[in-house]
């Protein structure tokens, strides 16, 4: 332990060195989109946001600099010093950090670009940390049993079972002040046996009197290794699409909304009207459209186009465009009429479709973003909900893959899945319903304003009712 100040600034190495090899990638795995964005972007934002951290500097995979340092210039990441070339190892990589930051004592924080889902208590955790220690890493407990094994004669067996209660799993960041890492190295420079793959690893051999305080992980605190942990990712990114951290206050979101312009589809009643009065409240002009009051088929792409059209021309201008239009039909597949079929399928999904594709201009133009709705039947398809659960499931794939389709051209797409919501397309299907039991259109407006004004891109957002 030490008694320095927490005077040292806190510097964030993010380690972005891999190739993506057990992805099966032709990129490095830090430049795979998950929810609309690459993985080392969603890593940077999380440093940029932590008001513990002073700066950041990047190492890249040396052909793919020149990426990553678009990606900081687009996202605007103030504390990022530079990105700089990786080495061939990770030890290398650190010890190109360590060159980088000139001897100036500081915390060194190095964390994986590949764990995109690092939390802000982690982060804090860990440079509060570095105020009594010199070393820290992060693990969490294993909850399965660690067995070690020996090959004989060609087959793998146990020698040893250690005890699970002392087992943890490590993760990033890991956490050091400068001088004990750069001490660190110099020693195993002189080892001719010096390997190593982690840097707590390298402090504990050369430098065993310095303790290495363990910070508590977090099992979303992911790492992505194998194809099946993008998948793990993206849900994660969902589950972690958390709207109260998103909640704007009225003066916010007055300054984001006076002057732009919303088109609504399906906006004469139920959740569509009550966002488009809640962005109207706001300062923004707000222009609904819908086959009741406008004679606007989404299913039809002229008439979504003309529709469009109509309001660039009245105000110069598309800033959001959101589409809450759908239609709800009950029953099993096998009864159902080939009118109710089709129906289902072009108000439901090829309307979302037609909008985005006839929006995309007129949103790059003002970088704006487009909001679609899915339901939460989307997550499994159930007996009497298949056309509406698979069109549900078929706009959230739309959402993640537009977010992605868009990224470069600015424009974000988000999707809001409303739990149960006293709307009367919802009366309609199954009569009066306690209204205790359900959201209120209003309350999912609000969600909806804040995260179309959000920089949110890619996320299927739940809104639940107040437990």
């Amino acid at each position: 332990m030490n008694n320095k100040s927490s005077v040292l600034p806190a510097v964030a190495i993010v380690l972005a060195g891999g190739v993506g090899e057990r992805l099966g990638l032709q990129m490095p795995k830090q430049l795979v989109k998950i929810a609309g964005r690459p993985v080392i972007e969603h890593t940077l934002a999380t440093f940029e946001q932590s008001p513990v951290i002073d700066s950041v500097l990047v190492l890249m995979t040396p052909d793919h600099v020149a990426e990553v340092e678009a990606i900081v210039a687009r996202g605007g990441f103030t504390k990022v010093l530079g990105v700089i070339a990786g080495g061939r190892t990770r030890s290398e990589t650190t010890q190109r950090a360590i060159a980088a930051m000139h001897g100036t004592e500081c915390k060194m924080i190095i964390h994986d670009a590949v764990r995109p889902l690092v939390s802000q208590r982690i982060i804090a955790d860990s440079v509060r940390a570095l105020d009594r220690y010199e070393a820290i890493d992060v693990a969490t407990p294993s909850a399965d049993t660690i067995i070690a094994v020996d090959e004989i004669d060609g087959e793998e067996i146990i020698t040893d079972i250690p005890q699970r209660s002392r087992l943890r799993r490590g993760q990033t960041p890991q956490g050091f002040h400068l001088s004990i890492l750069r001490k660190a190295y110099e020693l195993a420079a002189a080892d001719p046996a010096f390997t190593a793959t982690d840097d707590c690893g390298v402090v504990r051999r050369y430098l065993p009197d310095v303790p290495i305080y363990v910070v508590p992980g977090d099992e979303n605190n992911l790492k992505i290794t194998h194809p099946i942990d993008i998948h793990l990712a993206d849900k994660l990114f969902q589950l972690n699409s958390n709207p109260r951290v998103l909640e704007t206050s009225a003066a916010d979101r007055a300054r984001l909304l006076t002057g732009k312009t919303v088109v609504v589809f399906g906006g004469s009643y139920g959740i569509g009207k009550a966002t488009g009065d809640l962005a109207a409240a706001a300062g923004a002009t707000v222009l609904p459209f819908s086959r009741s009051t406008t004679g606007t088929h989404v299913e039809n792409p002229d008439q979504v186009a003309d529709a469009l059209r109509q309001a660039h021309v009245r105000t110069g201008r598309i800033d959001y465009v959101v589409n809450t239009a759908g239609v709800l039909r009950i029953g099993k597949l096998a009864d159902a009429e080939d009118t109710d079929i089709e129906e289902a399928l072009r108000v439901n999904y090829l309307a979302p479709v037609y909008i985005a594709r006839a929006a995309a201009d007129y949103l790059a133009e003002t970088r704006g973003a487009l909001l679609l709705y899915t339901s939460s039947s989307y997550t499994r398809g159930r007996a009497g909900y298949s056309l509406y659960s698979s069109t549900k499931a078929a706009t959230v794939n739309l959402t993640q893959a537009l977010a992605d389709e868009w990224s470069e051209r600015g424009i974000r797409v988000n999707c809001i899945n409303p739990e149960r919501t006293g709307t009367p397309m919802r009366r309609q299907a199954f009569g009066d319903e306690p209204a205790a039991s359900m959201l209120t259109a209003e309350e999912v407006a609000g969600t909806s304003v804040d995260v179309m004004i959000s920089d949110w891109t890619g996320h299927i957002v739940d809104v639940r009712r107040a437990s």
